[in-house]
């Protein structure tokens, strides 16, 4: 879901990317992880003794008064021995005017945001139940909006946002994304000046002689109940069009507040070049039979609503994730909100997929630098360990960023080719297409790819927590025939859980006659590989092509990666702290006869010095400084690295 920008991971205050990161995450071992989530099934509303196979949504919504009623048939097989009731999850702040079953009106209660229906009689394991629930009231809005009345340009609009638990607060069902319809049907009523938006195709509109209209939408695939959508209001309406073969091409439909359509235009019209590159990378998109499209909304966020983007935000990287969720999160759904990777890391992956067609290896490796620096911040493990925080399902640094930095490690190991075979595969996985996937899914599909175990790999960086703190050291040996042996020590520091990350490194070691690369297994916390290469070494580069979320914090005549052309200075981490954190930048070589002094300063709130982290010459490198605040009162500090030309200040915030 949502772009990870300004308000788009907002609730009702806004949830900023980069500052929603400091988090009292649980420490926790892989097995233990499991056993949670197991137990986590408790926290999902539905009920498990029925399997949903259609939604019918017939409604009305009026602006004036606020307002919505409806009736929507629920049909479902039984999941159960045998069942006599079931329950349906629908918040208490609507009222049930009443509950059909085939004609018949049937018995029910409704308390504690739950709809307990006693069934015409007793039904058998497979049977099928079919339920018409009529209903009526204004719709709570929770969350990051449920069921909203909103207005744009004096104009009035409503939406809906119901990930991840805000489908019950306008609609009857099972509020679990593990249990997708096989269809749905979405009729809405409103007056004439409105256009009513929602999923799939638009199958009828009918004029009701009395000032309203019906639009009717039709879903023909399997959708998860959060995906179901409304967006309503005086939309300007533009469709282009992705062209997918010489004579076959399927409807974008735009739905544009008309006060913005101007300034949009170019954006939309990129959208089929998008659809392009994500088709020729993952397959075909899944729902070419219907359409895509995206419904403009209010609230700054936006959201992958299957085959009709809802779009408080605009930007290239908001449209391209908000699309590429269509196959990843709407195609295959993750079958629980502890695997949010699944949806939003490969969303934000694709981001950068979108940059490297159109902008080369230089976009993607900018879009991967800064995901990683984000991905830095990340606290806890990439399986969200409390899912009954929204704050913590939608974590930016974490189930974004680092999400998206994961795949980018996964290409890094198995290679390009592999790579993008793995993600078309698991999108055509007959067991997973339509419907939904955990982690442990994804990894037997790459590992059936791949042909080789990556056990280690999803255990560390999905299971377990932070990243790789590497020192290297290296020296070499002439040996005869112009051969040397160079020997590289990699050593790790101690982390929680893993103790250490296995993983494949790449050393790029420059010679007097060239440059070559090399592939090491680390799999130790300290460990010693010794290897010959022609030539004399003059220098080695650790991780040459940045695969690996990491940070080097000394080295030995050694090159890291993140020495680029460019000088930076990073986000501290972690950010709130109490009373630790760190410092990185980065420095360039400088140009001839400049003397190198670098400085790295803290300031309070009144400009007034703090402390000197650094007062140096230093050589071209990538630094890690540590600054301890335990003599500090809590409040609002800046850092300022200068050097020659160049300065730059950032502001951390010190918790205590």
């Amino acid at each position: 879901m949502f772009y990870r920008f300004l308000a788009v991971l907002i609730l009702v205050t806004t949830i900023n990317y980069a500052q929603n990161d400091n988090k009292p995450w649980i420490k926790f071992e892989k097995e233990n992880a499991l056993k949670t989530m197991q137990l986590s099934k408790i926290q999902y509303s539905g009920d498990p003794k029925i399997d949903i196979t259609y939604y019918g949504l017939n409604l009305t919504a009026t602006y004036t008064p606020k307002f919505l009623s409806g009736a929507v048939t629920i049909n479902a097989t039984v999941d159960s021995a045998s069942i006599n009731n079931i329950f349906l999850d629908l918040k208490s702040t609507m009222t049930v005017d009443s509950v059909l079953q085939n004609g018949t009106n049937l018995e029910y209660t409704h308390v504690n945001d739950s709809i307990k229906i006693d069934l015409d009689k007793t039904y058998n394991l497979d049977e099928e139940i079919s339920l018409v629930v009529y209903y009526y009231g204004v719709p709570h809005v929770s969350g990051f909006g449920g069921f909203v009345f909103d207005s744009h340009d004096n104009q009035p609009s409503i939406w809906t946002l119901s990930e991840p638990y805000g489908a019950s607060e306008w609609f009857p069902g099972k509020d679990t994304p593990a249990d997708k319809a096989d269809s749905s049907d979405v009729w809405i009523t409103v007056i004439n000046d409105f256009i009513p938006v929602s999923n799939g195709s638009l199958q009828d509109t009918i004029n009701n002689g009395d000032g309203t209209h019906t639009y009717h939408w039709k879903n023909h695939h399997p959708i998860a109940q959060y995906l179901i959508s409304l967006a309503i209001t005086n939309y300007h309406q533009y469709n282009t069009y992705f062209h997918y073969g010489l004579t076959d091409s399927m409807v974008i439909t735009h739905f544009i507040y008309p006060e913005h359509f101007n300034s949009l235009k170019n954006l939309l019209d990129e959208t089929d070049d998008m659809i392009s590159v994500f088709s020729q990378r993952y397959g075909l998109y899944p729902f070419i039979d219907e359409k895509y499209g995206h419904a403009e909304i209010g609230g700054s966020t936006s959201m992958e609503h299957q085959t009709c983007s809802s779009m408080g935000f605009w930007s290239r990287g908001v449209v391209s994730h908000e699309l590429s969720h269509q196959w990843f999160g709407d195609l295959i759904t993750c079958k629980d909100w502890h695997h949010i990777w699944l949806n939003e890391g490969f969303a934000t992956y694709s981001e950068g997929v979108y940059l490297e067609a159109i902008g080369g290896q230089t976009a993607y490796n900018n879009f991967i630098s800064d995901e990683m620096s984000s991905a830095k911040n990340a606290t806890g493990s990439i399986w969200v360990q409390n899912i009954n925080s929204i704050n913590q399902i939608f974590n930016g640094a974490r189930s974004y960023a680092k999400g998206g930095v994961v795949l980018h490690m996964l290409r890094g190991i198995v290679g390009d080719s592999t790579f993008f075979n793995i993600l078309r595969t698991y999108v055509a996985d007959p067991n997973l297409a339509y419907g939904v996937a955990t982690t442990e899914d994804f990894q037997a599909v790459a590992e059936s790819v791949y042909g080789q175990s990556l056990d280690y790999f999803f255990q560390e960086w999905i299971y377990g927590e932070n990243y790789p703190k590497y020192t290297i050291g290296w020296s070499s040996l002439k040996k005869t025939g112009g051969k040397y042996q160079v020997s590289l020590d990699i050593t790790q520091s101690i982390n929680s859980n893993p103790s250490f990350f296995t993983m494949p490194v790449q050393i790029k070691i420059s010679t007097s006659v060239g440059d070559t690369i090399v592939t090491l297994f680390n799999n130790e916390h300290s460990q010693n590989f010794s290897f010959d290469v022609i030539g004399k070494p003059i220098g080695i580069v650790f991780d040459p092509n940045n695969y690996i979320l990491k940070s080097v914090s000394s080295v030995t005549d050694v090159e890291d990666i993140q020495v680029p052309f460019e000088f930076k200075l990073a986000q501290n981490y972690p950010n709130p702290f109490n009373p630790v954190t760190k410092i990185e930048f980065t420095i360039p070589e400088f140009p001839k006869g400049a003397n190198g002094l670098v400085t790295l300063k803290v300031y309070n709130i009144l400009g007034n010095e703090v402390v000197t982290l650094v007062n140096e010459q230093k050589p071209a490198g990538s630094y890690e400084v540590e600054f301890d605040a335990s003599s500090l009162p809590s409040g609002v500090y800046f850092y300022t690295l200068k050097t020659g030309s160049f300065s730059r200040t950032r502001k951390m915030i010190l918790l205590k």
